[in-house]
């Protein structure tokens, strides 16, 4: 089990950008697949993006390629997910989760994940 600890977050305006970043009080990430989710009301959890352990390919949602990057800090104690270009479909609640399975295709959280305590993002006209 992790503690994960989310910063960032709020509310932009389309074409701004956001950074949230999740920290694992006491460990380091380094050895785990970190993933970002998000959800809004009546609708299932979606994966955003993820960044393996020890390198490899991110996996990113279509929704979100090019506007969106995932990256640990120097330390391996943090993940970000830096978002661009916000539009009013990204608004949602974002969680960061560990350990998932993340390939360049796929991601998933299972029982084993711990969550942040999540974040809202909202994007208005």
């Amino acid at each position: 089990q992790f503690h994960l600890v989310q910063s960032g977050g709020g509310l932009v305006q389309p074409g701004e950008s956001l950074t949230l970043s999740c920290e694992a009080s006491g460990y380091t990430l380094q050895r785990h697949n970190v993933g970002w989710f998000r959800q809004v009301p009546g609708k299932e959890r979606e994966g955003v993006a993820c960044i393996p352990n020890y390198g490899g390919t991110s996996y990113y949602h279509d929704s979100v390629k090019g506007r969106f990057t995932i990256s640990r800090d120097k330390a391996l104690k943090t993940v970000s997910l830096q978002m661009n270009d916000l539009k009013p479909e990204d608004t949602a609640v974002y969680y960061c989760a560990v350990p998932i399975r993340c390939n360049d295709d796929s991601m998933q959280a299972d029982g084993l994940s711990s969550w942040g305590q999540g974040t809202q993002v909202t994007v208005f006209l």
